[in-house]
């Protein structure tokens, strides 16, 4: 892409790294949040070599940040989320869920303490700083709800500690799973976590000044010139393989933490107080009707993850929906995450899958795909 120019109007926001990911390679955007994301750096399964052999830099500025602070910050950030909050401490990442008065997920962010009152949702693609300022104006607590100046990248991938200590020096490997530090790197000011969106090991880096976004792109990818670092985008291949969520494929509105199940993330047996806890005390009373699966489609290789959701058949019925597909190079295998009734979830069920290629075996399988206990990204 050349045209520095590009886009489709104000209405879709640019990153503070759209520069830098057009000058590395850029060729392609989707739109996340109301702000473009890069998708295409030419080639996906390169993509997804060079984030497991060495690292990749992820503009995900699209993770925007809800704020919420005040005197009842906690209290009320509590009343978003079916997770039980009472043991995240000052420094601490927790993923969370946040649901509706039906239980069903509005969006599952990473959450950042702060301070005592000071919280960061750093979200998937929904508009929940809406929600939550509507939530605010009628829960009698008294709390600021913000977008602040903050957007994160990504750093991921077997060498991406090596870049981080020539970046901070040696006490970065401190830092660790699911947690963050407040720093500073040559002025720009930043929020360091040990997360990241690839399920593999990774630093997030929250720029807290848009305006030295291009800075610190550069930086890295000086940085990490020695480690192999390229830069990328977020691989489905990874994700899938990992059995993480994409927000508006795997999950939406009409799906629950049980069916997907988050039973770990939903707290009903104790005295909080949040959104959906009786719809979803129903829920898990009356148990789930469906459920995600992994599968494994037997055909030839996928040329790219799905773009429609793919019906699955049982006995020429429609019992469910491929939300996510791809083919992993590694698993030489065509992996996907679905959901199906709860009569055919069973692992080792023998179900039919409508692809755009065609009508195929898929066969239900164990999930995440690779890695399953998260020992890379959590090392």
């Amino acid at each position: 892409m050349t045209n520095k120019n590009f886009g489709f109007g104000t209405q879709i926001r640019k990153s503070p790294y759209f520069e830098s990911t057009v000058k590395w390679g850029a060729t392609g955007f989707s739109v996340y949040n109301h702000m473009y994301i890069p998708r295409d750096f030419g080639d996906p399964e390169q993509n997804f070599w060079n984030l497991i052999e060495k690292s990749i830099l992820c503009d995900v500025a699209v993770e925007r940040q809800v704020e919420i602070t005040g005197p009842d910050a906690y209290k009320f950030t509590q009343l978003l989320t079916p997770r039980d909050l009472s043991n995240i401490e000052i420094g601490q990442c927790k993923y969370v869920l946040i649901t509706n008065n039906e239980g069903g997920i509005l969006n599952d962010p990473v959450l950042l303490r702060l301070a005592e009152n000071h919280f960061w949702l750093s979200l998937a693609d929904s508009d929940v700083l809406l929600w939550a300022q509507g939530v605010a104006v009628n829960s009698g607590l008294n709390v600021n709800i913000s977008e602040p100046d903050v957007s994160p990248l990504q750093l991921q991938g077997p060498t991406s500690k090596e870049i981080m200590v020539k970046l901070f020096g040696e006490t970065i490997k401190d830092l660790k799973y699911y947690w963050f530090k407040e720093c500073d790197l040559d002025g720009i000011p930043l929020v360091v976590s040990r997360t990241g969106w690839s399920s593999e090991f990774g630093y997030e880096l929250f720029l807290r000044d848009g305006s030295k976004g291009n800075d610190l792109y550069e930086k890295i990818m000086i940085a990490g010139k020695e480690f192999g670092i390229k830069a990328g985008h977020t691989s489905s291949i990874r994700r899938i393989e990992g059995g993480m969520l994409s927000y508006h494929a795997d999950a939406d509105i009409y799906t629950n933490p049980f069916e997907l199940g988050f039973d770990r993330l939903v707290s009903l047996d104790n005295d909080i107080e949040f959104i959906g806890k009786a719809a979803l005390k129903k829920i898990r009373a009356k148990g789930i009707k469906r459920k995600q699966v992994g599968l494994e489609i037997i055909c030839e290789p996928l040329s790219g993850p799905n773009t429609t959701f793919w019906p699955i058949k049982k006995d020429n019925n429609i019992i469910g929906k491929v939300t996510s597909a791809v083919y992993s190079p590694r698993l030489k295998k065509n992996i996907a995450l679905a959901m199906v009734n709860i009569e055919n979830s069973e692992i080792g069920t023998s179900l039919e899958v409508e692809t755009n290629s065609g009508k195929f075996e898929a066969i239900v399988v164990e999930k995440p795909f690779y890695d399953p206990k998260k020992k890379i990204a959590s090392n």
